[in-house]
Order: structure tokens, then sequence, then C-alpha cells
């Protein structure tokens, strides 16, 4: 009898073992070195890429890290450092000056959509619209997306064009699309 309840009692624990493992794996993705999980928010995912402190530099310096931490949903194109280094030099330091912090919200939000977009809406999106889709950011500009070689390519208000690199970054409150150049508003 107490072999049956010891091999029970194993057999139970080894279930719970395996059940929660199951739920504990996330499927995610890595960025700047860094597992992304889609259990947590955007800010609490980003300030661990090594590919975007300069982003998280001036999502803080702009006060937009609350937001971002919110319950969204947000879609946010998240420029890596190489991408604010193509900026004409000294426009980053620029923008993160206390007194410039209204440009630097502007550039930001044109970097957000107020809703969830993953790459597969994107892309039927574009096929629906005769190979072009437009979508308004946060800052009341808007980005017009078009398809090229299976790469997604975003153009902004002022004709700039920049890559998705990584897709679908999934986040607890949204997703991140890492890209290569900053999208800048109109003014």
């Amino acid at each position: 009898m107490k072999s049956v309840i010891k091999l029970r009692s194993a057999l139970i624990t080894l279930v719970i073992l395996l059940s929660t493992n199951s739920f504990t794996q996330e499927e995610r993705v890595v960025v700047g070195g860094a597992a992304m999980f889609p259990s947590k928010n955007i800010i609490e995912n980003a300030v661990k890429s090594k590919e975007h402190t300069t982003f998280v530099a001036a999502v803080k310096a702009a006060g937009l890290t609350d937001t971002l931490s919110g319950s969204g949903p947000f879609t946010v194109f998240a420029p890596t450092n190489n991408a604010f280094n193509k900026l004409p030099k000294g426009t980053v330091n620029m923008l993160l000056k206390t007194e410039n912090k209204e440009a630097l919200t502007k550039v930001l939000t044109n970097h957000i959509v107020p809703s969830k977009i993953n790459s597969a809406e994107l892309i039927s999106m574009i096929t629906k619209n005769g190979g072009s889709f437009k979508v308004n950011t946060m800052q009341g500009g808007q980005l017009t997306f078009m398809l090229k070689a299976k790469n997604i390519f975003i153009t902004d208000d002022k004709g700039g064009i920049s890559k998705i690199t990584i897709a679908d970054v999934n986040q607890s409150n949204g997703v991140i699309h890492v890209i290569n150049t900053v999208l800048m508003p109109k003014s």
C-alpha cells in the first residue's frame, strides 16, 4: 500500500511539474540579445534590449514610460540605436534636452499606433489596398506600409523609409516591430 501511495504521489508531483512548466514557457523573440516575453509590457521588454538603449532613453525623456507601460493596446515601431545614429549629427542629443521634450514626444509618438497590428495584418491590408496601407499614429501623422520582396517597409510623412527588421515581438499591451530608420513627423 505504501508503494502505491508513493507512486501516486510521484505521479501527482510529475503532473504538477509538467503543467507548471508548460504554463511558464512563453513563446518569445530575442531582440538586442535579450528574450522578450509576451507576458511583459512594452517598457519591461524594451529596457532589456541592447539595441534599443537610445529609444528607451528617449521614451523616458519624453515622459512616455507610463503610457507604454499602460494597458494599450499599442503597436510600437522601435528604432534601433543604429537607426538613431542615421540622424544628422547632434540630433539625438538635441532632442534629449529638457527644453526639446515636445519635439521629442512628436518624434516618438510618430512610432506608436494606438492599436495592435501584427505583420500578417499589415501584409493583408497592404494587399487588400492595392500595394500600400496607411495608418494614423498617436502623433497625428500617417505611416504608409508597402511590401517589397516579403519585407515590410514604412514611409513617414516626410518621405523617409524604414524597414521592419524584426516583426511581431508580442507584448502584454501590444506588439513591437523593430525598425532600421527613425520615422519623422511632418512638423
